[in-house]
């Protein structure tokens, strides 16, 4: 994707706006306390960290949304964590970009990766699959795919030794904490994917995925 090409372009994602800005940024989870350390709210960790770079603290409006604005890489940027439940994230995020007057090209949205090895980093833009997350699914159905994505890798849950598809199983793990190694490493991959954020903003996603995109974490104690 060319770096001319992606900041010539500049949707309008309709009116209603409230929180004007260049740059919409999403992170997914559940909203509550009991779900505040999940694997599933990796999103929401990548807000808490952009919100303190950006001076900044979502609070809530309306009934789906936590909003806050503040200033990253030098751009307005709306920080967001939807409260609709990760089944329901689509309707935030339509009401969000109407709010912050931004299209798709300028909407980026963090979450959660099954398929990804815990501390796997990949940014893309444009349409693509799902991979059977529900949030994207309901972000699909809502507004489309041609949004910029950042994906944070949890892993699969293991049964028997090997990796399940079992949906038991794999609600028990999203909705669990990770412990040990695997805290410390999505903790530092939660920061790395605010550093790529802030790429985003200033360079674009295709410079961001060059510079971020990663298939393992970095060793303890690495720099």
């Amino acid at each position: 994707m060319a770096f001319r090409k992606f900041f010539g372009r500049r949707d309008n994602a309709g009116g209603g706006t409230r929180f004007a800005a260049d740059w919409l940024i999403v992170g997914l989870g559940n909203p509550g306390e009991k779900h505040v350390r999940d694997r599933h709210n990796a999103g929401f960790w990548v807000i808490n960290d952009l919100a303190k770079r950006a001076a900044t603290q979502p609070k809530m409006t309306g009934s789906m949304m936590a909003i806050g604005l503040g200033t990253l890489a030098g751009a307005r940027v709306a920080l967001v964590k939807p409260k609709t439940f990760m089944n329901a994230s689509g309707k935030a995020v339509r009401q969000a970009q109407q709010w912050a007057n931004c299209g798709s090209d300028r909407t980026v949205i963090v979450y959660d990766d099954l398929d990804l090895g815990v501390g796997a980093l990949r940014i893309r833009w444009g349409e693509g699959g799902t991979g059977g997350h529900n949030g994207i699914k309901s972000i699909v159905n809502s507004v489309g795919g041609d949004f910029i994505k950042v994906r944070i890798g949890i892993g699969r849950p293991l049964a028997g030794g090997e990796p399940t598809w079992a949906p038991e199983e794999i609600a028990a793990y999203v909705l669990g904490a990770p412990h040990g190694e695997d805290r410390r490493i999505m903790d530092e991959t939660a920061r790395l994917a605010a550093d790529a954020i802030e790429t985003i903003i200033r360079e674009g996603p295709e410079m961001a995925g060059n510079r971020y995109n990663r298939k393992e974490p970095a060793k303890a104690g690495a720099r």
